[in-house]
């Protein structure tokens, strides 16, 4: 993935030794995301402030230096690119996530996670497409044809899960991590799905036959992406835990789990899937199996290898958006009628909000009512904090507002101008408002428990997380218990009054007897020299 964001650059013209111009270009940029690094570190304590804010206001800051000292006619060092957002920033962003997510809480909560990423996102979607199509009529905005009103559904029901991520905190809100963090993994792949499917489907003669079709496309790419990721995963297990790299070079194991990796997105975009869901289940996969295959200095460095690269990543995208927010040229189209761009920004906001409760409360009662445990349910207090932390819009709506409203990044249309300067807007907003005020809103709805700490003892944090065994949940083991005798479901009735458990235990049977002898895990390693049971100080004795 490494090699991924270098290699694009370049070919964007952008490092080019023989254009001094683009040299001096990348080392601003650089100067400013350590500046971000630093003064992120700094304020990492405020409970107002985070990275993803942080990084917009330098952006920000930067984009109206460069407008002064350009005579007002750019405000940002590089040119934004697609490509480089969905083929080099956002990979290691969501597979950092798959491979540090807390297994337990995420596999716990897998169908209230995908009634909110999947469901929420397709009632999401069609609320903000009506809305947009009976509110615009208002507006003089140009040509908007009905692809285009779907097409801002889709945007817009896009969350921003990097942002999420840094607004909570997985060991204080583990619950509310989980469904907010899963369900913005799933959404993002759910918007760039209907995102893909709303350009290829012929949008003039829809019938019963179009939408099944939709339907039909939807389930096939999420099934397919999910399935290439787990294979990927179970791939690079396999080869590592075989071929014991580490005995001889512990890069190549690094390497070869960096670059199956990045290998699992770039399939699922050769095949016209979703890249998101892959490399998210890829993730997930290799902390269960490959992870456990390599040694232990490999562990180290592949974990913090992944969450550094993330980090960047991040930083990254909000500093570009930052700056982007300033460009004079989609301005200039929307400076005559300020007002206009005003009230298209504040109905999509308006939209927004409306949108995400309107599935986040009814399905949040659904889910509830399949729960028996009152512990597993979803208070009211923490729905407002799910339906909150989820209004923030950030990199991905940015990416599809340019794919759908503008060429290369530009535009000479007056209504594609107001529609980016709009989301511009929307995300702005939305990052640094919302962001702002949802760590002190969790804090008000949700203080720590007395007894957080032991709470947090029951699932550890990174990385002995990752050792946590794929849908385990802690003291449920059988190792755990003490081998005291466990009462099993015996008949289908006993199975649906208790599936979660039901199976963990199957699955725990299923993925000893013949998952891990196959591709490994921890306790299937056997001993050999270089291999992961080996402690890392024997290496250097």
């Amino acid at each position: 993935m490494a090699f991924g964001i270098g290699s694009g650059l370049m070919r964007l013209g952008m490092v080019s030794t023989s254009d001094h111009s683009s040299v001096v270009s990348m080392n601003l940029f650089v100067a400013l995301l350590c500046a971000c690094i630093v003064i992120g570190h700094l304020l990492e304590e405020n409970r107002w402030m985070n990275e993803s804010i942080t990084a917009l206001a330098i952006g920000l800051c930067t984009g109206i230096v460069i407008l002064l000292t350009t005579g007002g006619k750019s405000s940002h060092i590089l040119v934004f690119s697609e490509d480089l957002f969905f083929i080099y920033l956002l990979p290691p962003i969501i597979f950092n996530a798959g491979f540090q997510v807390k297994k337990k809480k995420f596999f716990r909560n897998f169908m209230t996670i995908m009634l909110f990423g999947a469901v929420g996102t397709l009632i999401s979607f069609g609320i903000i497409s009506v809305g947009a199509i009976q509110l615009f009529k208002n507006f003089d905005i140009g040509s908007l044809e009905i692809g285009d009103f779907l097409a801002i559904g889709a945007i817009f029901s896009a969350t921003d899960s990097v942002c999420t991520l840094q607004v909570l905190n997985q060991d204080e809100t583990p619950l509310l991590y989980s469904l907010v963090f899963g369900e913005g993994v799933v959404n993002d792949a759910t918007s760039v799905v209907l995102f893909n499917a709303i350009q290829n489907f012929d949008l003039s003669h829809i019938n019963t036959t179009v939408a099944l079709e939709f339907i039909g496309n939807f389930f096939y790419l999420f099934i397919t992406s999910t399935m290439l990721g787990v294979l990927a995963g179970l791939l690079s297990a396999y080869i590592i835990k075989k071929l014991y790299f580490g005995r001889h070079s512990t890069d190549r194991e690094v390497a070869l789990m960096m670059l199956m990796a990045y290998l699992s997105y770039m399939l699922a975009e050769l095949f016209y899937l979703s890249g998101i869901l892959t490399v998210f289940f890829c993730g997930i996969v290799m902390s269960h199996y490959t992870w456990h295959n390599v040694t232990e200095s490999s562990r180290v460095t592949t974990k913090h290898a992944f969450a550094t690269l993330s980090f960047v990543a991040e930083i990254f995208i909000f500093l570009y958006v930052g700056m982007d927010a300033l460009d004079i040229e989609k301005w200039r189209f929307v400076s005559n009628s300020p007002g206009k761009s005003v009230g298209v920004s504040s109905i999509l906001l308006a939209l927004v909000l409306v949108g995400r409760a309107a599935f986040v409360f009814p399905l949040s009662f659904i889910s509830n009512l399949a729960k028996k445990s009152p512990n597993d349910k979803i208070g009211f207090k923490q729905q407002i904090t799910i339906w909150w932390a989820g209004l923030m819009r950030g990199a991905v709506s940015m990416a599809l507002a340019y794919n759908q409203f503008t060429m290369a990044g530009h535009t000479q249309l007056r209504g594609n101008a107001i529609m980016i300067t709009s989301t511009i807007t929307v995300v702005l907003f939305s990052t640094v408002v919302f962001g702002l005020m949802t760590k002190p809103l969790v804090r008000f709805l949700l203080p720590p428990s007395k007894n957080f700490s032991s709470m947090v003892s029951s699932e550890p944090s990174s990385p002995k997380s990752i050792t946590i065994p794929l849908l385990g949940n802690g003291q449920d083991s059988e190792a755990d218990l003490g081998g005291h005798d466990i009462p099993r479901p015996t008949s289908l009735r006993m199975l649906l009054a208790t599936p979660s458990h039901t199976v963990h235990h199957y699955w725990r049977k299923f993925d000893d007897s013949f998952m891990r002898p196959m591709f490994g895990g921890r306790g299937f390693v056997p001993f050999v020299p270089g291999s992961p049971i080996e402690q890392s100080v024997h290496q250097w004795q």
